[in-house]
């Protein structure tokens, strides 16, 4: 077996993406920014397919953070319609292709339309499993974690758990998508190198993976060129590589 044909059957269970560039992509053919959202929608959609076809078992999107409402207002509200729309759109298509749609963030803030919308989304897609399909949306990682310390720090006060039980397990539990392995790979387009509060806690051990692509352009192949990256790294999750050598030698004896 080449090195090539190795490598190329490690997938990543869970890819976390930053879809950067959207605004970008418009500014330069000249069009309003909302363009460029619209544009980065149809990526959507491929990076599902991709998804699906390679058998990835997760994916979080980091569609619109908390600071995103700071946005100039008609840009905040086109998002807005846009996310309505393609959950109108879109959401019996990813029923019937058996993924489960669901939303982390702040919820409080979206209208009341959009949150039945999203819902709806939720408890359709509830019982797939071939692709869980994260949202992250009015969403910040340093939140989230103040929100899994608050309601420890609750738990605490009510007498149901002691201080000394509060721990990274403990906080694991509590953080969004506790229920899925955290992700192996982070993609970040549009050129900027940062994570940008984005899965501060769950990404402690994730691959980081970034490019120029702007978003709308991401396609198959830019994806496709992630995942050969990843599967090309040594993941020691703290460890030398002499011990993992070790374990996985233990691991096909």
């Amino acid at each position: 077996m080449t090195p090539e044909s190795s490598t190329a059957k490690v997938i990543p269970r869970h890819i976390a993406i930053i879809m950067d560039g959207n605004g970008r992509w418009a500014q330069q053919r000249r069009r309003p920014r909302i363009i460029g959202h619209r544009a980065g929608a149809r990526a959507v959609r491929s990076c599902v397919e991709f998804c699906l076809d390679r058998g990835i078992g997760a994916l979080t999107l980091f569609a619109f953070s908390s600071e995103n409402w700071n946005r100039p207002l008609d840009e905040v509200g086109g998002l807005m319609k846009l996310f309505l729309g393609a959950l109108e759109r879109e959401v019996d298509e990813l029923h019937r292709l058996g993924a489960r749609l669901r939303f982390i963030g702040e919820r409080s803030r979206f209208d009341a339309a959009l949150l039945a919308r999203m819902q709806a989304a939720e408890a359709l897609t509830a019982g797939n499993t071939r692709l869980h399909l994260n949202i992250a949306a009015s969403y910040g990682g340093r939140q989230d974690i103040a929100d899994a310390a608050r309601s420890l720090a609750q738990d605490v006060a009510d007498g149901h758990l002691r201080p000394e039980q509060v721990d990274e397990t403990a906080i694991n539990a509590r953080v969004a998508l506790a229920d899925l392995p955290a992700p192996d790979l982070f993609i970040r387009t549009g050129g900027e190198i940062r994570i940008s509060n984005f899965l501060l806690w769950q990404l402690a051990y994730t691959e980081l993976w970034f490019t120029d692509t702007l978003w709308p352009d991401v396609d198959a192949a830019t994806l496709q060129r992630a995942i050969d990256d990843y599967a090309g790294r040594e993941r020691r999750f703290g460890l030398t590589g002499a011990q993992i050598a070790t374990t996985a030698s233990r691991g096909t004896e």
